[in-house]
């Protein structure tokens, strides 16, 4: 079972339409129980850092994510603020903790070339960083994506960023360790790019359950 966590917060239903069109069946949830031992986790969000970390602790989701992700090492996948939630802490608002699963701190975009807004919404070119990325491997090595924020997620590792887009400096566009995938911009919203980078995790899941 593929759980997608429903955090009140945006583009659930836009990423679940897209999930559908490649035929992966998913189930929207917020109980504790089934992101805890559901197979894989789909983590999406729309919003600020500390509204979506206030969702997961009203619905007592941390624990659960937490031991999905690293006790049982089962894939998990954050999209937008999603990703930014795997992230030690956020500094959207004030000063928030996060889950901890990526080293590093979410700040805010602060770009000094020109042409370069905040925030940052429409298509980049990403740039795969990591060729054994589970989610790029049927990509060239540069795609466009379609991006909407106004943060991003500050890797203490750069080996965790999986793809990056040139935005006033190297930012990442996608990070993974091990298991643990996300994404910044929105697969849900980048036409055959995005439903292939979805397609990939999919594939990156049937696979885990193998082993």
């Amino acid at each position: 079972m593929i759980a997608m966590v429903d955090m009140e917060m945006g583009n659930l239903q836009s990423v679940l339409e897209a999930l559908r069109r490649i035929g992966a069946a998913v189930k929207v949830t917020n109980r504790p129980e089934d992101v805890k031992h559901a197979d894989a986790v789909i983590l999406p969000g729309v919003g600020a850092f500390g509204d979506g970390m206030n969702s997961l602790r009203r619905n007592k989701l941390i624990d659960p994510l937490l031991c999905h992700a690293m006790e049982r090492n089962r894939p998990l996948l954050g999209i937008c603020i999603g990703m930014q939630l795997l992230a030690e802490e956020g500094e959207e608002h004030g000063q928030h903790c996060g889950l901890g699963m990526i080293k590093g701190r979410v700040v805010r975009l602060k770009p000094t070339e020109a042409g370069c807004r905040v925030p940052n919404m429409g298509w980049c070119d990403v740039t795969i960083a990591n060729p054994r990325s589970k989610l790029f491997q049927e990509l060239r090595h540069q795609e466009s994506f379609y991006f909407a924020h106004s943060y991003h997620l500050q890797c203490s590792d750069p080996a965790d960023m999986a793809a990056t887009i040139d935005y006033g400096g190297r930012l990442a566009a996608a990070v993974e360790r091990d298991n643990i995938l996300g994404v910044q911009f929105h697969p849900e919203k980048s036409q055959d790019a995005g439903l292939n980078v979805l397609a990939s995790f999919i594939k990156y899941v049937q696979q885990s359950q193998l082993n």
